[in-house]
């Protein structure tokens, strides 16, 4: 057999024994995470607080209990986590957010929340509605082009109002989602990403 061969063949075993272990893995992790799931929905109650501060920051700065250091992995305690301190009734506690609603909780407002343990999982407002949370989207790098080239058109515009009806062509076409690069001989239409 030929060299090459060999070493496909021998690349696409490992690549297959790593799927399958990554599959497994997998499985394994989805089934604790669902103990997890249940075990927090057992344990849930809803309390009134007044949210004083929310920030993420790393296990070791948040002021969690030691029991609960200890008894997060070692990994883990590098990474970041949503901490949000609150009075619950005469208490100041500090809780562990869930990542999907760290956005919408108010600070030094009081909310109506469902906390299993330290773990913060949904909240209400008491008073009004909550904030909605801003489209954080991570901007491309063609709409920042796309952004900076209308910056150019509208500050040339105020220098030159003779180009006046191109330009606002060209806006116009932007908000309807179409893309116009000017600076090549003839305009370019490409669709606008989102």
């Amino acid at each position: 057999m030929k060299p090459w061969v060999i070493a496909l063949i021998v690349v696409l075993v490992v690549l297959v024994a790593i799927f399958a272990v990554l599959y497994f893995l997998g499985n394994k992790m989805q089934k604790k995470q669902a103990e997890q799931e249940q075990q927090i929905q057992t344990y849930k109650q809803t309390v009134t607080m007044l949210v004083i501060d929310k920030k993420k920051m790393r296990i070791k700065e948040a002021g969690l209990p030691q029991m609960v250091i200890d008894s997060t992995p070692k990994l883990m305690r590098r990474s970041k986590l949503p901490i949000v301190k609150a009075k619950i009734g005469p208490q100041i506690m500090t809780l562990v957010c869930d990542e999907k609603i760290f956005d919408i909780v108010p600070v030094k407002k009081e909310v109506k929340a469902t906390v299993s343990g330290i773990y913060l999982t949904n909240v209400k407002a008491l008073h009004g509605s909550l904030p909605q949370p801003q489209n954080t989207k991570k901007k491309g790098w063609l709409n920042a082009i796309s952004r900076s080239f209308r910056k150019r058109q509208a500050q040339s515009l105020s220098n030159n109002p003779a180009s006046s009806d191109k330009v606002h062509m060209q806006n116009e076409g932007a908000e309807n989602g179409t893309l116009f690069i000017s600076f090549l001989p003839c305009c370019l239409h490409l669709p606008a990403m989102h």
